[in-house]
Protein backbone atom coordinates (compact mmCIF):
# COMPACT_ATOMS: atom_id res chain seq x y z
CA UNK A 1 0.00 0.00 0.00
CA UNK A 2 1.30 3.46 -0.89
CA UNK A 3 1.62 6.08 1.84
CA UNK A 4 -1.26 8.21 0.57
CA UNK A 5 -3.49 5.15 0.39
CA UNK A 6 -2.52 4.20 3.93
CA UNK A 7 -3.40 7.64 5.29
CA UNK A 8 -6.71 7.60 3.41
CA UNK A 9 -7.52 4.18 4.86
CA UNK A 10 -6.60 5.21 8.40
CA UNK A 11 -8.68 8.37 8.14
CA UNK A 12 -11.69 6.67 6.58
CA UNK A 13 -14.67 8.29 8.31
CA UNK A 14 -16.48 4.98 8.54
CA UNK A 15 -14.00 3.97 11.23
CA UNK A 16 -14.09 7.21 13.23
CA UNK A 17 -15.26 7.13 16.83
CA UNK A 18 -14.55 4.84 19.73
CA UNK A 19 -16.09 1.83 21.42
CA UNK A 20 -15.61 0.86 25.05
CA UNK A 21 -13.87 -2.42 25.66
CA UNK A 22 -10.82 -4.28 24.44
CA UNK A 23 -12.47 -7.11 22.53
CA UNK A 24 -12.04 -5.50 19.11
CA UNK A 25 -8.37 -4.54 19.45
CA UNK A 26 -7.70 -7.93 21.05
CA UNK A 27 -9.13 -9.76 18.04
CA UNK A 28 -7.26 -7.57 15.57
CA UNK A 29 -3.95 -8.14 17.31
CA UNK A 30 -4.63 -11.87 17.54
CA UNK A 31 -5.01 -11.98 13.75
CA UNK A 32 -1.68 -10.13 13.49
CA UNK A 33 0.07 -12.68 15.74
CA UNK A 34 -0.04 -10.41 18.80
CA UNK A 35 2.85 -8.06 18.01
CA UNK A 36 2.56 -6.43 21.45
CA UNK A 37 3.69 -9.59 23.18
CA UNK A 38 7.25 -9.50 24.44
CA UNK A 39 7.66 -5.73 24.27
CA UNK A 40 8.68 -3.79 27.39
CA UNK A 41 6.14 -1.03 27.92
CA UNK A 42 6.14 2.11 30.01
CA UNK A 43 2.45 3.02 29.90
CA UNK A 44 1.48 6.69 30.31
CA UNK A 45 -2.03 7.97 31.15
CA UNK A 46 -3.37 11.27 32.49
CA UNK A 47 -5.26 14.40 31.51
CA UNK A 48 -2.38 16.70 30.60
CA UNK A 49 1.34 16.20 30.19
CA UNK A 50 1.26 12.70 28.67
CA UNK A 51 3.12 13.69 25.52
CA UNK A 52 5.76 15.76 27.28
CA UNK A 53 6.38 13.10 29.95
CA UNK A 54 6.58 10.41 27.28
CA UNK A 55 9.08 12.49 25.31
CA UNK A 56 11.24 13.01 28.40
CA UNK A 57 11.22 9.27 29.11
CA UNK A 58 11.96 8.30 25.53
CA UNK A 59 14.88 10.72 25.18
CA UNK A 60 16.50 9.71 28.46
CA UNK A 61 16.28 5.99 27.66
CA UNK A 62 17.58 6.68 24.17
CA UNK A 63 20.59 8.50 25.68
CA UNK A 64 21.38 5.32 27.60
CA UNK A 65 21.91 3.53 24.29
CA UNK A 66 18.62 1.68 23.92
CA UNK A 67 16.29 1.46 20.93
CA UNK A 68 13.12 3.15 22.15
CA UNK A 69 9.67 3.12 20.59
CA UNK A 70 7.34 6.05 21.23
CA UNK A 71 3.60 6.07 20.55
CA UNK A 72 1.69 9.33 21.06
CA UNK A 73 -1.44 11.13 19.92
CA UNK A 74 -2.56 13.22 18.23
CA UNK A 75 -0.04 14.44 15.68
CA UNK A 76 0.43 18.12 14.88
CA UNK A 77 1.67 18.30 11.31
CA UNK A 78 2.23 14.82 9.91
CA UNK A 79 0.72 11.48 10.84
CA UNK A 80 4.11 9.74 11.03
CA UNK A 81 4.93 11.75 14.19
CA UNK A 82 2.69 9.46 16.21
CA UNK A 83 4.95 6.41 15.85
CA UNK A 84 8.69 6.87 16.42
CA UNK A 85 11.83 4.97 17.20
CA UNK A 86 14.71 6.92 18.70
CA UNK A 87 13.04 10.23 17.84
CA UNK A 88 12.61 9.34 14.16
CA UNK A 89 9.14 9.12 12.65
CA UNK A 90 8.01 5.87 11.08
CA UNK A 91 9.10 5.90 7.39
CA UNK A 92 6.24 6.41 4.96
CA UNK A 93 6.94 3.23 3.00
CA UNK A 94 6.96 1.16 6.19
CA UNK A 95 3.72 2.79 7.31
CA UNK A 96 2.16 1.79 4.00
CA UNK A 97 3.34 -1.79 4.28
CA UNK A 98 2.18 -2.24 7.87
CA UNK A 99 -1.16 -0.60 7.15
CA UNK A 100 -1.72 -3.25 4.46
CA UNK A 101 -1.18 -5.95 7.07
CA UNK A 102 -3.61 -4.30 9.47
CA UNK A 103 -6.17 -3.84 6.71
CA UNK A 104 -6.01 -7.56 5.94
CA UNK A 105 -6.57 -8.30 9.63
CA UNK A 106 -9.48 -5.87 9.81
CA UNK A 107 -11.12 -7.42 6.75
CA UNK A 108 -10.72 -10.86 8.30
CA UNK A 109 -12.43 -9.60 11.46
CA UNK A 110 -15.42 -8.40 9.46
CA UNK A 111 -15.58 -11.75 7.63
CA UNK A 112 -15.75 -13.47 11.02
CA UNK A 113 -18.63 -11.26 12.13
CA UNK A 114 -16.77 -8.69 14.20
CA UNK A 115 -17.25 -4.95 13.84
CA UNK A 116 -14.60 -3.13 11.85
CA UNK A 117 -11.89 -1.81 14.19
CA UNK A 118 -11.86 1.89 14.94
CA UNK A 119 -9.29 4.34 13.62
CA UNK A 120 -7.40 4.39 16.91
CA UNK A 121 -7.36 0.59 17.09
CA UNK A 122 -5.88 0.46 13.60
CA UNK A 123 -3.18 2.99 14.49
CA UNK A 124 -2.35 1.15 17.71
CA UNK A 125 -1.96 -2.11 15.80
CA UNK A 126 0.34 -0.44 13.26
CA UNK A 127 2.50 0.89 16.08
CA UNK A 128 2.82 -2.52 17.75
CA UNK A 129 3.76 -4.12 14.43
CA UNK A 130 6.43 -1.47 13.87
CA UNK A 131 7.94 -1.80 17.32
CA UNK A 132 8.11 -5.59 16.97
CA UNK A 133 9.57 -5.33 13.47
CA UNK A 134 12.30 -2.96 14.65
CA UNK A 135 12.94 -4.92 17.85
CA UNK A 136 12.40 -1.95 20.14
CA UNK A 137 13.98 -2.59 23.54
CA UNK A 138 11.57 -0.28 25.36
CA UNK A 139 8.28 1.27 24.28
CA UNK A 140 6.85 4.42 25.83
CA UNK A 141 3.14 4.01 25.18
CA UNK A 142 0.81 6.98 25.57
CA UNK A 143 -2.87 6.33 26.21
CA UNK A 144 -5.28 7.82 23.69
CA UNK A 145 -8.31 8.50 25.91
CA UNK A 146 -8.90 7.49 29.51
CA UNK A 147 -7.02 4.28 30.15
CA UNK A 148 -9.25 1.44 31.26
CA UNK A 149 -10.86 0.83 27.86
CA UNK A 150 -8.26 2.51 25.69
CA UNK A 151 -6.87 0.30 22.93
CA UNK A 152 -3.34 0.62 24.32
CA UNK A 153 -4.51 -1.13 27.49
CA UNK A 154 -4.65 -4.42 25.62
CA UNK A 155 -1.08 -5.01 26.81
CA UNK A 156 -0.85 -7.73 29.47
CA UNK A 157 2.04 -6.27 31.41
CA UNK A 158 4.05 -3.09 31.71
CA UNK A 159 7.23 -2.14 33.46
CA UNK A 160 5.41 0.82 34.97
CA UNK A 161 2.10 2.64 34.81
CA UNK A 162 2.68 6.39 34.78
CA UNK A 163 -0.13 8.76 35.75
CA UNK A 164 0.39 12.39 34.77
CA UNK A 165 -1.75 15.20 36.18
CA UNK A 166 -5.47 14.43 36.41
CA UNK A 167 -8.13 17.07 35.84
CA UNK A 168 -11.45 17.59 34.07
CA UNK A 169 -11.60 16.69 30.38
CA UNK A 170 -13.80 14.41 28.27
CA UNK A 171 -16.24 14.35 31.19
CA UNK A 172 -18.97 12.90 28.95
CA UNK A 173 -16.80 9.80 28.57
CA UNK A 174 -14.66 9.66 31.70
CA UNK A 175 -17.00 11.09 34.34
CA UNK A 176 -17.73 14.41 36.02
CA UNK A 177 -15.62 14.02 39.16
CA UNK A 178 -11.89 13.68 39.73
CA UNK A 179 -12.51 10.33 41.40
CA UNK A 180 -14.30 8.96 38.33
CA UNK A 181 -11.67 10.34 35.97
CA UNK A 182 -8.85 8.94 38.13
CA UNK A 183 -10.63 5.57 38.13
CA UNK A 184 -10.56 5.47 34.33
CA UNK A 185 -6.92 6.59 34.14
CA UNK A 186 -5.96 4.01 36.77
CA UNK A 187 -7.31 1.28 34.53
CA UNK A 188 -3.81 0.89 33.11
CA UNK A 189 -2.43 -0.28 36.47
CA UNK A 190 -1.34 -3.90 36.26
CA UNK A 191 -1.47 -6.51 39.01
CA UNK A 192 1.76 -6.50 41.06
CA UNK A 193 3.00 -3.64 38.90
CA UNK A 194 4.64 -0.28 39.53
CA UNK A 195 2.68 2.97 39.60
CA UNK A 196 4.37 6.39 39.52
CA UNK A 197 2.15 9.43 39.79
CA UNK A 198 2.43 13.16 39.28
CA UNK A 199 1.46 15.13 42.44
CA UNK A 200 -2.35 15.02 42.34
CA UNK A 201 -5.33 16.71 43.93
CA UNK A 202 -6.54 14.81 47.00
CA UNK A 203 -9.59 13.18 45.40
CA UNK A 204 -7.60 11.82 42.46
CA UNK A 205 -4.65 10.78 44.59
CA UNK A 206 -6.78 8.74 46.97
CA UNK A 207 -8.41 6.88 44.07
CA UNK A 208 -5.04 6.08 42.50
CA UNK A 209 -3.73 4.76 45.81
CA UNK A 210 -6.87 2.67 46.40
CA UNK A 211 -6.71 1.03 42.99
CA UNK A 212 -2.97 0.41 43.32
CA UNK A 213 -3.66 -1.36 46.60
CA UNK A 214 -6.45 -3.43 45.04
CA UNK A 215 -4.03 -4.48 42.28
CA UNK A 216 -1.21 -5.20 44.76
CA UNK A 217 0.83 -2.64 42.82
CA UNK A 218 3.57 -0.53 44.40
CA UNK A 219 2.57 3.13 44.37
CA UNK A 220 5.10 5.98 44.17
CA UNK A 221 4.40 9.71 44.22
CA UNK A 222 6.82 11.91 42.33
CA UNK A 223 8.24 14.43 44.81
CA UNK A 224 8.10 18.19 44.92
CA UNK A 225 11.12 19.88 43.40
CA UNK A 226 13.25 22.95 44.02
CA UNK A 227 13.02 25.43 41.14
CA UNK A 228 16.28 27.30 40.70
CA UNK A 229 15.37 29.39 37.66
CA UNK A 230 12.41 29.69 35.30
CA UNK A 231 12.15 31.94 32.26
CA UNK A 232 10.90 32.06 28.66
CA UNK A 233 13.77 29.85 27.50
CA UNK A 234 13.30 26.98 29.96
CA UNK A 235 14.06 26.08 33.56
CA UNK A 236 16.68 24.83 35.98
CA UNK A 237 15.65 22.75 38.99
CA UNK A 238 16.92 20.39 41.68
CA UNK A 239 15.40 16.97 42.24
CA UNK A 240 15.51 15.06 45.53
CA UNK A 241 14.08 11.61 46.18
CA UNK A 242 14.79 9.01 48.86
CA UNK A 243 17.97 10.71 49.96
CA UNK A 244 19.33 11.05 46.44
CA UNK A 245 19.48 14.21 44.37
CA UNK A 246 20.14 15.65 40.95
CA UNK A 247 21.05 19.32 40.93
CA UNK A 248 20.84 22.02 38.26
CA UNK A 249 18.80 19.97 35.82
CA UNK A 250 18.17 22.00 32.68
CA UNK A 251 15.11 21.74 30.46
CA UNK A 252 14.16 23.90 27.51
CA UNK A 253 10.42 23.28 27.66
CA UNK A 254 8.60 26.27 29.11
CA UNK A 255 6.33 26.37 32.15
CA UNK A 256 6.38 25.14 35.73
CA UNK A 257 4.24 22.13 34.89
CA UNK A 258 6.95 20.95 32.50
CA UNK A 259 9.37 20.85 35.42
CA UNK A 260 6.99 18.49 37.21
CA UNK A 261 6.60 16.39 34.07
CA UNK A 262 10.39 16.10 33.91
CA UNK A 263 10.49 15.15 37.59
CA UNK A 264 7.90 12.45 36.93
CA UNK A 265 10.14 11.04 34.21
CA UNK A 266 13.13 11.07 36.58
CA UNK A 267 11.11 9.29 39.29
CA UNK A 268 10.09 6.62 36.81
CA UNK A 269 13.63 6.01 35.60
CA UNK A 270 15.09 5.92 39.08
CA UNK A 271 12.48 3.43 40.30
CA UNK A 272 12.96 1.22 37.24
CA UNK A 273 16.72 1.36 37.80
CA UNK A 274 16.28 0.51 41.48
CA UNK A 275 14.18 -2.52 40.48
CA UNK A 276 16.83 -3.68 37.99
CA UNK A 277 14.51 -3.06 35.03
CA UNK A 278 16.76 -0.61 33.21
CA UNK A 279 20.43 0.33 33.17
CA UNK A 280 20.63 4.09 33.01
CA UNK A 281 23.07 6.62 34.49
CA UNK A 282 22.24 10.05 35.84
CA UNK A 283 24.24 11.59 33.00
CA UNK A 284 21.81 10.04 30.52
CA UNK A 285 18.93 11.63 32.40
CA UNK A 286 20.57 15.05 32.35
CA UNK A 287 21.26 14.72 28.62
CA UNK A 288 17.85 13.35 27.73
CA UNK A 289 15.94 16.02 29.62
CA UNK A 290 18.00 18.87 28.19
CA UNK A 291 17.47 17.64 24.62
CA UNK A 292 13.72 17.11 24.89
CA UNK A 293 11.44 19.24 22.77
CA UNK A 294 7.72 18.66 22.25
CA UNK A 295 5.94 20.37 19.41
CA UNK A 296 3.12 22.72 20.24
CA UNK A 297 3.55 22.84 23.99
CA UNK A 298 4.39 26.44 24.85
CA UNK A 299 6.58 26.48 21.77
CA UNK A 300 8.15 29.69 20.53
CA UNK A 301 8.14 29.64 16.72
CA UNK A 302 9.45 33.14 16.02
CA UNK A 303 10.76 36.19 17.86
CA UNK A 304 10.42 39.94 17.17
CA UNK A 305 7.54 39.63 17.72
CA UNK A 306 7.37 36.46 19.78
CA UNK A 307 5.01 33.98 18.16
CA UNK A 308 3.96 31.31 20.64
CA UNK A 309 1.71 28.28 20.19
CA UNK A 310 0.24 26.06 22.87
CA UNK A 311 -1.95 23.00 22.63
CA UNK A 312 -3.91 23.63 25.83
CA UNK A 313 -7.44 22.42 25.17
CA UNK A 314 -8.95 22.05 28.64
CA UNK A 315 -9.22 24.32 31.66
CA UNK A 316 -6.16 22.96 33.45
CA UNK A 317 -4.06 23.39 30.33
CA UNK A 318 -5.37 26.92 29.81
CA UNK A 319 -4.54 27.81 33.43
CA UNK A 320 -1.01 26.47 32.95
CA UNK A 321 -0.67 28.57 29.82
CA UNK A 322 -1.91 31.68 31.60
CA UNK A 323 0.64 31.17 34.35
CA UNK A 324 3.47 30.60 31.87
CA UNK A 325 2.69 33.84 30.04
CA UNK A 326 4.04 35.66 33.10
CA UNK A 327 7.51 34.51 32.00
CA UNK A 328 7.36 36.69 28.88
CA UNK A 329 7.91 40.42 28.56
CA UNK A 330 5.64 42.08 26.01
CA UNK A 331 3.70 45.24 25.34
CA UNK A 332 0.43 43.74 24.06
CA UNK A 333 -0.88 40.22 23.76
CA UNK A 334 -2.60 39.20 20.53
CA UNK A 335 -4.55 35.97 20.93
CA UNK A 336 -5.57 33.71 18.05
CA UNK A 337 -8.06 31.19 19.35
CA UNK A 338 -10.15 28.24 18.16
CA UNK A 339 -11.94 25.78 20.42
CA UNK A 340 -13.81 22.55 19.76
CA UNK A 341 -17.48 22.78 20.66
CA UNK A 342 -17.41 19.79 23.03
CA UNK A 343 -14.81 21.42 25.31
CA UNK A 344 -15.39 23.54 28.43
CA UNK A 345 -15.59 26.60 26.20
CA UNK A 346 -16.90 29.20 28.64
CA UNK A 347 -14.40 28.44 31.39
CA UNK A 348 -11.53 28.29 28.90
CA UNK A 349 -12.52 31.72 27.62
CA UNK A 350 -12.80 33.06 31.18
CA UNK A 351 -9.26 31.92 31.94
CA UNK A 352 -7.53 33.13 28.78
CA UNK A 353 -9.37 36.02 27.16
CA UNK A 354 -8.86 38.55 30.01
CA UNK A 355 -5.10 38.25 29.47
CA UNK A 356 -5.31 39.37 25.84
CA UNK A 357 -5.45 42.87 24.41
CA UNK A 358 -6.63 41.83 20.96
CA UNK A 359 -8.33 38.60 19.89
CA UNK A 360 -8.64 36.84 16.55
CA UNK A 361 -11.43 34.26 16.53
CA UNK A 362 -10.84 31.46 14.06
CA UNK A 363 -11.83 27.80 13.59
CA UNK A 364 -10.42 24.45 12.55
CA UNK A 365 -11.74 22.44 9.64
CA UNK A 366 -13.58 19.68 11.46
CA UNK A 367 -17.22 19.10 12.48
CA UNK A 368 -16.57 19.50 16.22
CA UNK A 369 -15.09 22.98 15.82
CA UNK A 370 -16.97 25.94 17.28
CA UNK A 371 -17.67 28.41 14.49
CA UNK A 372 -15.55 31.54 14.61
CA UNK A 373 -18.62 33.77 14.78
CA UNK A 374 -20.09 31.88 17.71
CA UNK A 375 -16.77 31.88 19.55
CA UNK A 376 -16.43 35.62 18.98
CA UNK A 377 -19.93 36.24 20.34
CA UNK A 378 -18.98 34.47 23.57
CA UNK A 379 -16.12 36.95 24.03
CA UNK A 380 -18.08 40.17 23.46
CA UNK A 381 -18.66 40.82 27.15
CA UNK A 382 -14.92 41.24 27.74
CA UNK A 383 -14.87 44.49 25.75
CA UNK A 384 -11.79 43.48 23.78
CA UNK A 385 -11.01 44.12 20.14
CA UNK A 386 -12.22 40.89 18.54
CA UNK A 387 -11.62 40.07 14.87
CA UNK A 388 -13.29 37.16 13.10
CA UNK A 389 -11.12 35.33 10.58
CA UNK A 390 -12.30 31.82 9.76
CA UNK A 391 -9.27 31.02 7.59
CA UNK A 392 -6.28 30.10 9.74
CA UNK A 393 -3.67 31.40 7.30
CA UNK A 394 -5.40 34.77 7.16
CA UNK A 395 -5.76 34.81 10.94
CA UNK A 396 -1.97 34.49 11.22
CA UNK A 397 -1.50 37.28 8.71
CA UNK A 398 -3.94 39.42 10.69
CA UNK A 399 -2.00 38.79 13.89
CA UNK A 400 1.23 39.94 12.25
CA UNK A 401 -0.50 43.01 10.81
CA UNK A 402 -1.64 43.99 14.30
CA UNK A 403 1.62 43.23 16.13
CA UNK A 404 4.66 45.36 16.82
CA UNK A 405 8.05 43.84 17.61
CA UNK A 406 7.38 44.32 21.33
CA UNK A 407 4.14 42.34 21.27
CA UNK A 408 3.43 38.66 21.90
CA UNK A 409 1.27 36.62 19.52
CA UNK A 410 -0.16 33.38 20.82
CA UNK A 411 -2.41 30.84 19.12
CA UNK A 412 -4.12 28.19 21.22
CA UNK A 413 -7.29 26.50 22.38
CA UNK A 414 -6.99 23.38 20.23
CA UNK A 415 -4.26 20.97 19.18
CA UNK A 416 -5.86 20.83 15.75
CA UNK A 417 -5.43 24.59 15.43
CA UNK A 418 -1.78 24.78 16.42
CA UNK A 419 -0.72 21.97 14.13
CA UNK A 420 -1.82 23.97 11.11
CA UNK A 421 -0.50 27.22 12.59
CA UNK A 422 2.91 25.63 13.19
CA UNK A 423 3.20 24.53 9.58
CA UNK A 424 2.13 27.90 8.22
CA UNK A 425 4.31 30.05 10.51
CA UNK A 426 7.42 27.98 9.83
CA UNK A 427 6.94 28.68 6.12
CA UNK A 428 7.12 32.44 6.69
Amino acid sequence: MEYTDAIAYINDKSKFGSRPGLKSIGKLLELLDNPQKGLKFIHVAGTNGKGSTSAYLSNCIQEAGYKVGLFTSPYLERFNERIQINSKDIPSDVLGSLTSQVKDGANKMVEEGFQHPTTFEIITAIAFLYFRKEKAEYVVLEVGLGGRYDATNIIDTSLASIITTIDYDHINVLGNSLKKIAYEKAGIIKENGLVISYPQKKEALEELKDISEQMSADFYLSPDIDIVEENQYGSIFNYNYSGQSLNNIKISMIGEYQIYNAALAISTLWILREKGLINIDNKHIYQGLSKTRWKGRLEVLKRDPIFLIDGAHNIQGINNLAEALKLFNYKSLILGIAILGDKDVDNMIDALVPLADTIISTEVNMPRSLKAEELASKMKSYEKDVYIEKNIKRSIEKAYDLASKEDLIIFGGSLYLIGEVRTLVNLL
